[in-house]
């Protein structure tokens, strides 16, 4: 299964990507507890749910910084 994509992340609306943001974080947290109680069959999802996270968590920083920058000029 191939990393997912920025641009994909790119084309979600705001409401999406804060939904898409506290679904991926629980999916790690999830995750996290299979890890916990030795019930994790596929260990490279933490590495997909983190990168998606970190592309989710990109996307708004650019958004938020395009949008101050737009309020002080």
């Amino acid at each position: 299964m191939p990393l997912p994509k920025i641009s994909e992340a790119r084309e979600l609306t705001d409401e999406k990507l804060a939904e898409e943001i506290v679904a991926v974080k629980k999916e790690l947290f999830k995750l996290r507890l299979q890890k916990a109680t030795r019930q994790l069959e596929k260990p490279h999802q933490f590495r997909h749910a983190r990168h998606r996270l970190a592309q989710l968590l990109t996307v708004e920083g650019e958004r938020k910084r395009a949008a101050s920058q737009t309020t002080k000029e």
